[in-house]
């Protein structure tokens, strides 16, 4: 009885419904793309890396003031580069402004802006972290100019800088540095 009613049924839906017309069949819509493999473990394990590796350079090198002159040159280029590039000499092809940056962001902005130079091949830049006259309102900073001091950490650190010093006095004195980059390599 089960049965016959549900036919009943079936067959009072059709009556009410009326003829019927088939859809066609499309493709499903497409899929997104599956994201990439992300290799979460090296990554956690490198910025841990990267943090130690911050601390140490904080805790070892003396922290500049705002007056100070940055200056570092590697042993296999000649001293007579250092001193046209402190006197302003060499010509500066791009520059980067990390005035209002906080750190961290300064950070990810100055190794992005000079792994761009590297690979459009530019010699020499302009790095304007600002005097850090600042500090002294920032207690996380101990009245150091923060940005000052991590940009002359990073610089010390990458194998693509040559040299730097402060800029002249009319590109900006101790509140910019201007950087030497090595070549491009032919790949």
């Amino acid at each position: 009885m089960a049965e016959d009613r549900d036919d009943d049924d079936a067959e009072l839906f059709r009556a009410a419904i009326g003829p019927v017309r088939r859809i066609r069949e499309t493709a499903p819509p497409p899929t997104a793309p599956r994201p990439r493999p992300r290799a979460r473990m090296t990554e956690r394990d490198e910025a841990h890396a990267r943090d130690e590796f911050r601390h140490a350079l904080s805790s070892s090198a003396e922290p500049l003031e705002a007056g100070d002159a940055l200056s570092y040159r590697r042993e296999e280029l000649s001293p007579r580069v250092l001193q046209r590039l402190k006197r302003g000499e060499i010509a500066v092809q791009e520059e980067l402004d990390l005035h209002g940056s906080d750190a961290r962001e300064a950070e990810q902005l100055l190794r992005a802006f000079l792994r761009d130079a590297a690979q459009h091949g530019v010699g020499c830049v302009r790095i304007i972290h600002g005097k850090g006259l600042h500090g002294h309102a920032s207690i996380a900073s101990g009245g150091m100019p923060v940005l000052k001091n991590l940009v002359d950490r990073l610089l010390r650190h990458r194998a693509d800088v040559l040299a730097f010093h402060s800029a002249p006095s009319t590109q900006g004195g101790t509140g910019a540095v201007l950087v030497l980059l090595a070549p491009r390599r032919p790949r």
